[in-house]
């Protein structure tokens, strides 16, 4: 498609959507009896027998298609990845700060066995597709992706369970030891720098979650600028000035010497006053 076929079908499609905006408000206004679509109710935060879960603030990261069921408690600056579900309905469910609940797991209680209620502490990360069933997971711990942790089971500080294996209900995992297979049983000391790597993947995981949440926030007018934006960049020659990108050139906000057109010398108070909101922008 030619540059022109381009900016005509963009153009195009901008008069669509306002066109299709329009009708549809008109025809809201038309209505004798006002009609109410009913969405598909979320199920990022449940209520259970009128226990809601408790979350630390808007520094947590909830994924829209996660699920935070019943008596769940929640610490500052953690999250709950895509498709992960944690449900306190018959039990208290307990995760600590800085720690992550990985794409699709699940973390669960028992009311049953033992009736026991599952506790997560600080820096946890727990990978994709894992089940954390009525179980106590300390401070500072790896479950590997598809691990799970069973009814009474306890993980201690600073401790790694390997991908895919199986801790076998009541099993108690020692400090500082890597435990992998199925059931699951130590392999061997971890290492200093194994250790240390345990807070650094629950930090790293903590800067994405704070990168996914500025996105999950954003309404459909911001998506349809950052889309319209990114077209418009898309189609733009080189050669064309785009008055919101500062030039490397620019001089004290006063424009490109010996440059017309994009300069302030007329008015040097408001070239001072366009960088000083350029650099707040940035």
């Amino acid at each position: 498609m030619s540059s022109l076929s381009a900016r005509i079908a963009v153009a195009a499609s901008g008069a669509a959507r306002k066109i299709g905006a329009a009708l549809d408000n008109m025809g809201a206004g038309m209505e004798v009896a006002k009609f109410t679509e009913r969405l598909v109710p979320s199920t990022r935060l449940v209520s259970v027998d009128g226990v809601a879960p408790a979350l630390s603030g808007a520094n947590n990261f909830i994924a829209p298609s996660a699920s935070i069921i019943g008596n769940v408690t929640i610490g500052e600056h953690s999250s709950v990845w895509y498709g992960a579900t944690v449900r306190g309905d018959v039990n208290s469910v307990t995760i600590g700060s800085k720690s992550n609940v990985g794409d699709r797991a699940v973390v669960h209680v028992a009311k049953i066995q033992g009736d026991f209620p599952t506790k997560i502490g600080n820096n946890v990360t727990i990978g994709a597709g894992a089940i954390i069933h009525a179980c106590t997971i300390d401070d500072l711990v790896v479950i590997g992706e598809t691990a799970q942790v069973l009814d009474g089971a306890t993980v201690g500080t600073n401790a790694v369970v390997a991908p895919a294996s199986i801790v076998t209900p009541g099993t108690k995992i020692p400090s500082g030891e890597l435990w992998a297979g199925s059931p699951a049983k130590k392999v061997r000391a971890l290492t200093s720098e194994e250790i240390a790597s345990i807070a650094e993947s629950a930090h790293d995981t903590l800067e994405l979650a704070y990168l996914h949440a500025v996105e999950n926030s954003k309404d459909y007018k911001q998506l349809i600028e950052e889309e319209e934006d990114r077209l418009d960049r898309k189609l733009r020659k080189d050669a064309w000035f785009d008055p919101n990108i500062p030039d490397p050139e620019d001089v004290l906000g006063q424009g490109v010497p010996g440059r017309i057109f994009n300069s302030t010398l007329t008015n040097p108070e408001e070239g001072l006053k366009m960088k000083a909101e350029r650099n707040a922008k940035s």
